[in-house]
């Protein structure tokens, strides 16, 4: 295969799997406006460079092709990536906690420390979880946020006293306030029947500035493109409105700045607002528009409140509204006399039975 123009960009001395039964390997390829243009051995592809051709010499290893993710919340997540500490991988909760300890000594204030998941307390040697005390002594006055997969939350006294939860604070509907014997929450918050009252207490926490968000955005990219992922779809999430919260993701993309190609999915807000917004949103975009980097995908994950499923797998079975096919039905409808594609996140049997 030989190109008809001058190569941008050549790989050599790599390991290349072709999937071509002619040829099942090769150990060099051109790449011309971002297209394979040449595959082949060193010798065959090195003398196409040109003046202006950038080699990267592969030093022997293998290449693969960039991963896509086909869920990931990158617009929502990009936000806030910079201020969140990660604990995958920590094989114990004391190094769990230090990291904890040294992060709350560098977090100004009014800002929390947060773990967004990612971890379990079975990787740790231990085998549980950090007590509300051992959260109060390390950081008695910065906020600390720690969510266990999707069934349960850890607020530190401080957290308590961020967000308002008092001995006066109502039970909210989709979750559980533990408390003492004397009505105190205690700073445990539980996904029952679902996870609701976790995804409010987090977007309670403080926003990074919006330069802060951009650098924050840039960060997370540049981790997805360590491990190997170049392009996702982005299913849209919680506290992200369009078009309002899409303004920093759509920044970098005016900048050409993005290094993650994007099909983002637009998600409502709101119960008994969806069938309004996807109105609107009908009728102000369209799909695929955009470029190869940052282009609109459709509907999802959330098309009606009471078609969502919150995924608390320690539960048996969702709790879904009787009504729930009906509302989800005008949604739908709606979506396929536009012609948009739709994405419904369903994790329960029940759910996509009934979808």
């Amino acid at each position: 295969m030989t190109p008809s123009t001058t190569p941008d960009l050549i790989l050599f001395n790599g390991r290349f799997t072709t999937l071509d039964r002619a040829n099942p390997t090769a150990t060099a390829v051109a790449v011309s406006q971002r297209r394979f243009s040449a595959v082949g051995s060193d010798r065959e592809i090195l003398p196409l460079a040109g003046p202006q051709t950038r080699r990267i010499d592969l030093g022997g290893r293998s290449a693969l092709p960039g991963l896509i993710d086909n869920h990931l919340h990158l617009i929502r997540g990009g936000l806030n990536f910079n201020m969140e500490l990660r604990w995958d991988g920590v094989k114990s909760l004391a190094d769990a906690m230090a990291m904890l300890k040294a992060q709350v000594d560098v977090t100004p204030a009014p800002q929390w420390v947060r773990v967004v998941g990612g971890f379990t307390e079975h990787q740790f040697v231990e085998k549980r979880l950090p007590t509300l005390a051992e959260l109060n002594a390390v950081a008695p006055d910065t906020p600390v946020f720690i969510l266990h997969l999707y069934d349960r939350a850890l607020l530190n006294g401080a957290a308590l006293r961020a967000v308002g939860y008092t001995k006066d604070t109502p039970e909210p509907p989709g979750g559980q306030i533990l408390r003492d014997s004397a009505g105190n929450p205690t700073g445990l918050l539980l996904a029952k029947p679902n996870a609701s009252i976790l995804y409010a207490t987090l977007a309670k926490g403080p926003k990074l500035p919006r330069d802060y968000q951009v650098n924050s955005t840039r960060h997370f990219m540049r981790e997805l493109n360590r491990l190997g992922v170049t392009g996702a779809i982005d299913a849209g999430g919680g506290m992200q409105n369009y078009p309002d919260d899409y303004d920093v993701i759509q920044e970098l993309a005016d900048a050409d700045q993005l290094t993650i190609r994007l099909a983002y999915n637009l998600f409502t807000q709101k119960p008994k607002e969806e069938k309004d917004d996807f109105l609107r949103w009908t009728s102000t975009s369209q799909y695929k528009q955009g470029t190869d980097y940052f282009r609109h995908n459709g509907a999802g994950e959330m098309l009606v409140f009471s078609a969502a499923d919150f995924e608390d797998f320690r539960q048996p079975q969702p709790e879904l509204a009787p009504g729930m096919e009906g509302e989800l039905e005008e949604v739908v409808r709606i979506l396929a006399q536009n012609r948009w594609p739709w994405r419904m996140h369903a994790t329960y049997d029940e759910t996509i039975d009934r979808a």
